[in-house]
């Protein structure tokens, strides 16, 4: 095979030019002596004070080493420092970010990371952050299959995702569960914001719970929300398509237990959450702030609650995910333990 052979006071200098041509090899090992780097190569090239020989090198195994210790060879010192080596896996997806400095390398990144892990079939990178009304997230192809959606399994469920059409998050998975293990037998639950469906197929499959309801505005992610019930074969589980804040009044009912994963603006659907809510109901808040400032999401329940003639108690305060340094996503566990009005009796659907 192609070898350079390079003195070893010039090989980063050669390595980034060999990176910038894209010259190197990437299914073999690049080796080190005393005096010499060796690079495999795609084709001869020459170099001054370099030269070319024939040499066996070591071809890559898929799980003897980590991503970046791969990447050290065809990759500068400046670059792998700027390298983000966690990344999400979505069912046969992974979902990486990449730096700006880093997007002339980003087919490399991809190309290495599918030779690690067999059970890759794509990668993606994300291009912007959740926005908009249906929290979507654009993502671009790097290498491998093109396909946005795949099935995740979490606590025993599978779940269709799309990636760019409907918001899904791995990283919410413990926090699902956290909820799960509280619900009581007999339970009647609103899922507000349900997305897929991933809380209303989890509690389903993993408690008692009595009926689930989830309200999505997303229409693409409700489809994908219905074809997950059917997939899991869950009965007691009925899905909307439409604004919180049109359905919640409409429905009538009143729950046990209700669900707030919109981090980013679920107080302004507090209010709607507290009008299916009775004595003894527990209310999952989730917000975003700064690790000081923990008790403004608590503040905002209590002043909320009193304005509607109610009485709460905080049950729990818990970190759930990084959003930014120093910024968490939380969750606010809490309970109406009186009202007035008395409502009424307790429906289920």
């Amino acid at each position: 095979m192609i070898v350079l052979e390079v003195p070893l006071k010039t090989t980063e200098k050669v390595k980034k030019t060999l990176i910038a041509k894209e010259l190197i090899d990437h299914n073999y090992k690049p080796l080190k002596d005393n005096n010499f780097f060796y690079f495999p190569l795609k084709k001869a090239v020459k170099i001054p004070n370099t030269r070319l020989i024939d040499k066996k090198l070591e071809p890559f195994q898929k799980k003897e080493t980590s991503l970046k210790e791969r990447l050290k060879y065809y990759l500068t010192k400046e670059e792998l420092k700027l390298l983000k080596t966690s990344y999400d896996i979505i069912g046969s997806i992974a979902v990486i970010e990449i730096p700006p400095e880093l997007e002339p390398k980003e087919t490399i990144i991809a190309e290495e990371l599918l030779k690690l892990n067999p059970s890759l079939k794509t990668v993606v990178k994300k291009k912007n952050i959740h926005h908009g009304t249906f929290r979507t997230q654009q993502t671009g192809h790097l290498a491998g299959k093109k396909n946005k959606t795949s099935i995740y399994k979490e606590n025993g469920i599978k779940l269709k995702v799309n990636l760019d059409k409907t918001y899904f998050s791995i990283r919410l998975g413990t926090e699902r569960k956290r909820i799960a293990k509280q619900v009581k037998v007999g339970e009647n639950i609103l899922v507000m914001f349900s997305g897929v469906a991933p809380y209303p197929c989890i509690l389903a499959k993993t408690t008692k719970a009595n009926s689930i309801v989830g309200i999505e505005i997303n229409p693409y992610a409700h489809k994908l929300g219905q074809e997950n019930i059917k997939l899991n074969k869950i009965t007691n589980v009925t899905l909307i398509n439409d604004n919180v804040k049109k359905a919640v009044p409409r429905l009538k009912l009143i729950f046990d237990r209700i669900l707030m994963p919109l981090p980013k603006t679920a107080d302004e659907f507090l209010s709607t959450a507290l009008q299916a809510s009775k004595q003894g109901t527990i209310i999952h808040f989730y917000d975003f702030l700064n690790e000081n400032k923990f008790k403004e999401a608590c503040a905002k329940i209590k002043d909320t609650c009193k304005k509607a003639n109610l009485n709460c108690k905080i049950l729990k305060t818990v970190k759930c995910g990084q959003h930014a340094p120093k910024v968490y996503r939380i969750c606010v566990d809490f309970k109406i333990v009186n009202r007035n009005p008395t409502p009424p009796v307790t429906a289920s659907l």
